[in-house]
């Protein structure tokens, strides 16, 4: 899970300001976490509370999802998404906006199978993005994180998503070149798990989702949590993301790691 707030960070000086080329500072005084962050631990904190019983996780959701998100009301939520933060009686609004995928790692790291991945990831989405669309992007994201966590390799992932959910037909390189901004996760999430799936490390998958521009954090969001359950984060990365995380933050992914380490 850490991957996908690592992506978040690595991405955000560029959501607006794309950077279509693979050679880049990780990290620099320009890098914030975002909502993609906030929301990602919002999820685990929800499955953290949940513990093990995930009949009314879509509850604990919401719940968490409002009580993180609102310390952080300036992160950058989307229109929809923050008018449902702060609502008392919040409801899904069919949305298949990529938001649904950003934020759902915690689910392929929590999971006990496949199945479970898949039941988490719905569990977690239908409660904002309960679009069929939204709900395939989620769902996708989260199976590639279990099957990367319990170490099925990249063909192997490939052929899952392809035959499961989208076709993976375009190579980085072929999508950098006319990518454009786009938040929904038909256009998003395809794309990220490409960036995977070419890489051989976990800074080479964030550096192939930076490249090919777009929704930069999200895009490279998707991407991490996916190449941490592959590779292993390089400790001096995970040393410099730490810091921007608030100890409140901090604390949530501690306990997660903690809870659901990645070794099944």
């Amino acid at each position: 899970m850490f991957g996908a707030i690592i992506g978040d960070i690595v991405g955000s000086r560029f959501e607006w300001h794309n950077h279509r080329s693979k050679r880049f500072k990780l990290f620099t005084a320009d890098c914030f976490f975002t909502d993609d962050t906030v929301m990602t631990l919002a999820v685990a904190q929800a499955i953290l509370e949940a513990a093990g019983d995930y009949t009314n996780l879509g509850q604990l959701t919401i719940k968490q999802m409002q009580k993180i998100g609102r310390r952080y009301p300036d992160c950058g939520y989307g229109g929809m998404f923050a008018t449902w933060m702060f609502s008392d009686q919040p409801q899904p609004y069919n949305s298949f906006g990529n938001g649904a995928a950003m934020r759902v790692s915690a689910c392929g790291f929590a999971a006990t199978s496949l199945q479970e991945a898949l039941s988490l990831a719905q569990k977690v989405t239908e409660v904002t993005h309960n679009h069929p669309e939204g709900i395939k992007g989620a769902q996708a994201t989260a199976a590639a994180v279990f099957l990367a966590r319990t170490g099925h390799d990249q063909n192997a992932i490939r052929a899952y998503i392809e035959q499961n959910y989208y076709p993976l037909t375009k190579t980085i390189d072929e999508i950098r070149p006319t990518y454009r901004f786009n938040e929904t996760c038909q256009e998003t999430v395809p794309q990220a798990i490409t960036a995977f799936l070419e890489a051989d490390s976990f800074e080479d998958a964030l550096r192939n989702a930076i490249s090919i521009g777009g929704d930069s954090d999200t895009v490279a969001a998707i991407t991490g949590g996916i190449a941490e359950a592959a590779f292993d984060i390089p400790s001096d990365i995970r040393h410099k993301a730490l810091p921007y995380l608030d100890d409140s933050l901090r604390k949530i992914l501690i306990n997660f790691e903690n809870t659901f380490p990645k070794t099944p």
